[in-house]
């Protein structure tokens, strides 16, 4: 009786499918009343097409899952033997650590999806279990990236526009200091959803054993709080910090390109005078270059890693205003198979973003470059 076929039976036996999506914490009292919206409209897809897709990201997001745990593991390691006199050294070694993190909570999840697919017999529900084991933790721990993301490209961005106001601010301990307030606020209230939910033992037909399970908190207040809560850190954070993280993007490329022109109309000029026979004002023009030359480089790597960031966060975004415009975008509703498979691949495209940053302070940080290196063995120490 337990080995179902699969198709809308194994809906029905994941009741925590999204657990993986931007919003997992959907009602599983409210999915028994709308059961039959799953299988009665089901979506664009089909029962097989539906599984293949799914099973396909999970296995391709697991492949990925170990490059970002190796990337960010390294990149931890350079920053560390860099030092933290830098403050961006600060900032890119808390995006590798939570970038670290989501990696795990991701292959977890997806682990957690494969066992309850293939009814392995085991003393919890994976697929439930999973969601206040590793859903939760991920989907809060994705803000903190956004926001990390987006306090370096604003950060950044006020070195640019006023630079020495923002000099004697952005110190070593500030930038520390902020780390810490982003992850607390983004973070911290991760255990909020242990007010609407919680862990209990009940007796499963199907194995003949109790196992542990999850369970809603039916109160009024519980009901209320989760509303609020997943407007707050749902809805509105994500889609705040991705505005932040565009447009500081999009002014930093029009302040790097207004740069380049004046240095290009400054040297054109120094040439002019140098063939007319006069002699240009050089005292200072070589350190100057020195330091445009180091900013340039600094703004060219925060502006790849927002690019990065932005494009892996359309799908999310996406997936946010759909919720918030079609009542049956959700967990349970009409377009519920739409809904997962989006759910998916918000979190593959977040995911390729934290396992590709490696790549962006490989090309084009020196220092990091050099570290790296050394630390793989492909330059001898002296």
């Amino acid at each position: 009786m337990y080995e179902q076929s699969r198709g809308e039976d194994s809906i029905t036996r994941f009741p925590a499918l999204g657990h993986m999506t931007d919003n997992p914490f959907h009602s599983w009292e409210d999915h028994g009343k709308d059961s039959s919206l799953l299988t009665l409209a089901s979506g664009i897809l089909s029962d097989e097409q539906f599984y293949i897709i799914i099973l396909f990201i999970i296995f391709t997001s697991q492949l990925i899952n170990i490059c970002a745990i190796i990337a960010n593991s390294l990149s931890i390691a350079v920053f560390v033997k860099l030092g933290f006199s830098e403050p961006s050294n600060i900032s890119l070694t808390a995006l590798a650590i939570c970038d670290f993190i989501l990696a795990v909570l991701l292959t977890w999840n997806n682990l957690c999806f494969l066992l309850a697919y293939h009814n392995v017999r085991l003393p919890f529900d994976s697929a439930n279990v999973s969601v206040l084991t590793g859903g939760v933790q991920w989907m809060f721990l994705s803000r903190t990236v956004a926001w990390i993301t987006a306090f370096i490209s604003f950060e950044r961005c006020l070195c640019i526009l006023v630079p020495l106001k923002v000099k004697r601010l952005m110190t070593p301990r500030g930038t520390f200091i902020a780390m810490l307030i982003i992850i607390l606020f983004t973070f911290g209230p991760s255990f909020f959803p242990y007010i609407r939910y919680k862990f209990v033992w009940v007796f499963n037909p199907y194995l003949n054993i109790t196992i542990l399970n999850t369970i809603p908190v039916n109160s009024e207040f519980a009901i209320l709080f989760e509303k609020i809560y997943l407007v707050i850190f749902g809805v509105i954070l994500p889609l705040l910090a991705f505005s932040i993280v565009l447009i500081c993007t999009v002014l930093l490329v029009l302040q790097l390109r207004k740069i380049s022109s004046w240095r290009m109309s400054v040297t054109s000029d120094k040439s002019q005078r140098v063939q007319l026979g006069e002699t240009p004002a050089a005292s200072s023009s070589a350190g100057e270059a020195r330091i445009s030359q180091k900013e340039k480089r600094l703004v060219r790597k925060v502006i790849a890693i927002a690019t990065i960031f932005i494009l892996s966060y359309i799908p999310t975004v996406i997936m946010l205003v759909c919720g918030v415009v079609f009542d049956d975008f959700n967990s349970y509703g009409v377009y519920s198979r739409l809904f997962f498979l989006s759910g998916y691949v918000t979190s593959l495209g977040q995911n390729i973003s934290g396992s590709v940053n490696i790549l962006v302070y490989y090309k084009m940080a020196s220092k990091f470059r050099s570290v790296f290196r050394r630390l793989v063995r492909l330059d001898r120490q002296k």
